[in-house]
């Protein structure tokens, strides 16, 4: 997958404002573009069809389980059936653990819960934006190597797990600013890019070097002390 591509997301929910909240949001992610916005599952199967025939496939399908027509189990079950390789974020308020499992089987790479804030849905775009690029960076054949960065990038660190005074939305951006920079980054720079203090920056890189997320060197030709700069590790 070319790098600057946008990728294109097929949103699927049958409330209309829902619907329109969802496709905003994707609006508001780099990388990504709204290829539109149904209401039902058969209309999300004949957009996927239309979209597959004009040239323009459908990247990712933000998929509702609860349409008034279909099932988005069956949705999804259907999308497979018809040879479309759109991923699918699963975006439901569904949490019985029987759809959660079988959504998966049939495809569901991404769940999310109903309801969940920008921070957190922007997080699901971005890490399946580096799915697809770890998996297309090798060309026609995976290694062992591109497999593992690629269902890494799908898995969302849990809140419980950063370290104490550190928060999902700053962990986030930092993530995502030193993942899409094309070159390393020192904290400060990092900082000014964010609007978050040096010494905040250099907390949430060293712990994603900790984490072997990133690494971590020193800066040649800076006078006085040694500055450190820090690139994602893909």
């Amino acid at each position: 997958m070319n790098a600057d591509r946008e990728l294109r997301v097929l949103v699927v929910d049958d409330e209309p404002v829902t619907a329109e909240a969802h496709a905003d949001y994707v609006r508001r992610v780099p990388g990504y573009t709204v290829d539109a916005v149904v209401l039902t599952g058969a209309d999300a199967l004949a957009r996927l069809d239309a979209a597959a025939q004009n040239g323009s496939p459908v990247d990712l399908v933000l998929l509702d389980m609860n349409l008034t027509d279909i099932h988005g189990l069956d949705v999804a079950h259907r999308i497979r059936q018809r040879g479309h390789s759109a991923d699918i974020l699963a975006i439901t308020a569904v949490r019985d653990l029987q759809i959660v499992k079988a959504a998966l089987s049939t495809g569901v790479a991404q769940y999310l819960i109903k309801p969940f804030t920008f921070p957190t849905f922007r997080e699901k775009l971005e890490n399946h934006r580096m799915f697809q690029l770890n998996l297309s960076d090798t060309g026609a054949l995976a290694t062992q190597s591109s497999i593992d960065n690629a269902l890494s990038a799908l898995r969302t660190v849990a809140p419980g797990k950063l370290p104490k005074g550190m928060i999902d939305e700053t962990y986030t951006s930092v993530s995502a600013a030193l993942r899409e920079s094309k070159m390393s980054l020192s904290a400060t720079e990092l900082g000014d890019r964010l609007d978050l203090s040096r010494v905040t920056a250099r907390r949430y890189l060293e712990y994603l070097v900790e984490m072997k997320q990133a690494a971590k060197s020193p800066r040649h030709g800076t006078p006085g002390r040694p500055e450190y700069e820090y690139r994602w590790l893909s």
